[in-house]
């Protein structure tokens, strides 16, 4: 980012305008996840960094929000820049820094708390006025529900290697700025990153790599992958799913996956069941899709498919129907669930003969079955060491949902939040992802776009209000990816 920045400086890039952007974006995107005004403590270090805090305090105070600075350093120490935006910053209010340990937010009122302290230069072992007000912008993160923003990345969190001083700063959602800094993506750091949402500055375009090594979802980057549907549309245009789920006590999963692919747009979603389960199967599907109860589960290969969805709640008792499944299927298909364990128990060269694309969406657990010889690596090694190993697409899940293909070919979704952190998620994204699929996407794309959706969707819920991270429910995230598609084609983050 340093050196981006010199050769945008040196091509004549004005450095108070490299300021103004990326603060602007900063006010936007807070919008973004608080669209009601409220209240915000913007607390910012004496450098640019902090100068990023103030315009977007700036912005924010123009939209209507009650807005508090506290300095870490006295004035004489600002950058100059940095001065000059604190003379700009209007009506907002400016506190010292001992009269923030008294602070507290109004009550049911959106309260913000702006972490602009230090930028990506700064490394963890953190000087004493910044810890000190570390710990400050923590305790009120937690006491008062308040949501923190870290601009740029959080301070106390090493921009290169991830590695987090013990008093850094524990972000809701890190806004960083022109491209995601490795930190920010290595494992563990989620903790401190919370959401990441990449801003960018058109001033470093023209010197970034052409081929990056990798790539994370945004709205920008996916939205051409899923264009505006012609007039003339009709269902079976928009592609039809089969979905091969549901055993005794885990009817539900196949369900969630039915109402996750029509939510996502499928045209047609047949939900092919066991037959002892399909009574339960039957009623607890959604209307608006076919159950079909099958005797031998190889039946769903003479069904007319775009693509499949084949695992959720399926169980174990059919290893070598699902094994066939898998590996003769003409159309793509998503593999998640008891089908991850099938493969998992010594039937993963499969995936060297199958007739069409593997999508394999594991959680942690599945994933340590599915390749025990990989634990310890890092969650990149370990998707690059899949993907070069086995024809497949791998969706690794976790709080940085991570696509690799082929080896080289990985990307990092960037959605969500703890809410979706209970059962039923990965069953409602089989049913998007195989929706995605049906449409003619590439299951890399689909897996990437289809947890950026969930994600969105997720936030979505929270959004409105409607939702607590606490009571967030799969059944909610499906219900809600309406709000998910119609912000992928919105400037969002």
């Amino acid at each position: 980012m340093q050196a981006l920045e010199q050769s945008a400086f040196a091509a004549g890039a004005n450095a108070e305008a490299l300021m103004e952007e990326p603060g602007r974006k900063m006010a936007l995107a807070v919008r973004q996840f608080h669209p009601v005004p409220g209240q915000c403590a913007a607390v910012f270090g004496r450098g640019h960094n902090g100068g990023d805090a103030l315009v977007a305090a700036r912005f924010l105070s123009e939209a209507g929000w009650q807005v508090d600075l506290i300095p870490a350093y006295p004035a004489a120490a600002w950058a100059p820049l940095t001065t000059r935006k604190w003379h700009q910053a209007g009506r907002c209010a400016t506190l010292n820094p001992d009269d923030f340990g008294r602070w507290q937010p109004a009550p049911a009122t959106p309260c913000v708390l702006l972490d602009g302290l230090l930028g990506v230069g700064a490394r963890p072992g953190l000087p004493e006025p910044v810890a000190r007000l570390c710990r400050r912008l923590n305790a009120l993160r937690q006491a008062s529900g308040a949501r923190t923003f870290a601009l740029d990345l959080p301070t106390g969190l090493d921009g290169a290697t991830g590695a987090a001083d013990p008093d850094a700063v524990l972000a809701d959602v890190t806004l960083t700025v022109g491209f995601a800094k490795t930190g920010l993506l290595a494992d563990g750091a989620e903790r401190w990153v919370g959401r990441l949402a990449v801003l960018p500055l058109e001033a470093l375009n023209p010197f970034a790599p052409a081929q990056p090594s990798l790539e994370l979802a945004t709205s920008e980057a996916l939205s051409p992958f899923w264009p505006r549907r012609p007039a003339d549309l009709h269902k079976g245009d928009c592609g039809r799913v089969v979905l091969v789920a549901g055993g005794v006590g885990t009817v539900g999963a196949a369900a969630l996956a039915a109402r996750g692919a029509l939510r996502a747009g499928a045209g047609l979603v047949t939900l092919c069941v066991p037959e002892a389960v399909y009574g339960p199967a039957a009623a607890q599907a959604p209307m608006e899709c076919m159950v079909q109860p099958v005797r031998d589960l190889r039946e769903v290969l003479g069904f007319q498919a775009d693509a499949l969805g084949i695992g959720p709640g399926l169980g174990k008792a059919f290893p070598e129907a699902v094994a066939e499944i898998i590996r003769t299927a003409p159309a793509p298909a998503v593999v998640d669930a008891d089908a991850l364990n099938i493969l998992a128990d010594g039937r993963l060269d499969t995936l060297d003969h199958c007739a069409a694309a593997r999508l394999l969406t594991p959680h942690p657990g599945e994933m340590a079955r599915l390749a025990p010889d990989l634990a310890g690596l890092t969650r990149r090694t370990l998707v690059e060491r899949f993907t070069s190993r086995w024809p497949a697409t791998l969706l690794l899940k976790g709080a940085r949902t991570l696509v690799g293909t082929g080896g080289t070919h990985l990307s990092y979704n960037t959605t969500g939040n703890p809410g979706m952190a209970s059962g039923g998620m990965g069953d409602v994204l089989t049913g998007v992802c195989a929706a995605l699929l049906a449409r003619g996407l590439s299951p890399h794309t689909a897996g990437l776009l289809g947890a950026w959706l969930c994600g969105r969707s997720a936030e979505a819920a929270l959004i409105s209000g409607s939702r607590s991270e606490e009571s967030l429910l799969a059944s909610d995230v499906a219900d809600g990816l309406g709000a998910a598609f119609t912000a992928l084609r919105e400037p969002s983050w």
